[in-house]
């Protein structure tokens, strides 16, 4: 080094980089984060009804069955029954309680995929209600319901 030349200084090192704002990728994976954190919360929500929903409708067709039990009503049982079907395919099918007589069974049967509701034990939904005394087979319409209920409410929900 000449002692009669400018002295040199060390060299600097820029200063560190702050962490905000972030970088444009950061940004991205937090945009990318936050949507899928509100589609697996609105995921794990409609779940979450779906499944309130069907135990909701099985506890009330358990809640109809043990009544049936104490009472031996069956015009009655059938009244019940009937009402929560339409409710249940109201909530399939907006146009279902429309639907009456053959073209209610149909619709029933539709969705189960065979005939049990027209040509079987779900027949008596027509006319059991209004009947005073009703030949049924309490068990085999209550086995149907459940199936019923079983097969398309956990293929299919309410449009929540």
């Amino acid at each position: 080094m000449n002692p009669t030349g400018p002295e040199l200084r060390d060299i600097h090192l820029p200063a560190e980089p702050s962490w905000w704002p972030p970088a444009p990728g950061w940004w991205m994976l937090a945009i990318l984060v936050i949507t899928l954190l509100a589609w697996l919360f609105l995921w794990l929500r409609r779940r979450f009804d779906r499944r309130r929903w069907r135990r909701q409708i099985m506890n009330e067709l358990d809640r109809i069955a043990a009544s049936e039990l104490l009472r031996k009503d069956s015009p009655r049982l059938i009244g019940e029954l009937s009402q929560l079907l339409r409710r249940s395919g109201r909530l399939i099918d907006a146009g279902a309680p429309a639907l009456r007589g053959s073209a209610w069974l149909a619709f029933l049967d539709t969705q189960l995929g065979g005939h049990e509701f027209s040509q079987g034990p779900g027949r008596v939904l027509l006319e059991g209600p209004y009947q005073r005394q009703t030949d049924v087979d309490v068990d085999a319409l209550l086995a149907l319901v459940r199936r019923w209920m079983m097969q398309v409410l956990e293929s299919r929900g309410p449009h929540v």
